[in-house]
């Protein structure tokens, strides 16, 4: 399998950040992201992963934030 270097846009992190803002109300306290990764405080850990989101979003190296920001919105969309 081929990895691809694939960066994102300011604009791509923005609209993850107003999806967020629109269902900050629907968020669990907690959450279990993956099998490898558990938050035991849902909403510190999104406002975190944007502050790193928006610094990093252009180093194809330091992606993994959105990875889990947009992973964290999966699993809210599938038990919606």
């Amino acid at each position: 399998m081929k990895i691809v270097n694939r960066t994102h846009t300011i604009e791509e992190i923005d609209e993850l950040k107003i999806w967020f803002q629109e269902h900050q109300n629907q968020l669990p306290e907690t959450m279990q992201i993956d099998s490898s990764a558990y938050t035991p405080d849902l909403k510190e850990t999104i406002s975190m992963l944007f502050d790193q989101a928006y610094i990093c979003y252009e180093n194809p190296k330091m992606q993994g934030c959105i990875y889990l920001l947009k992973k964290i919105k999966r699993n809210l969309e599938s038990n919606e």
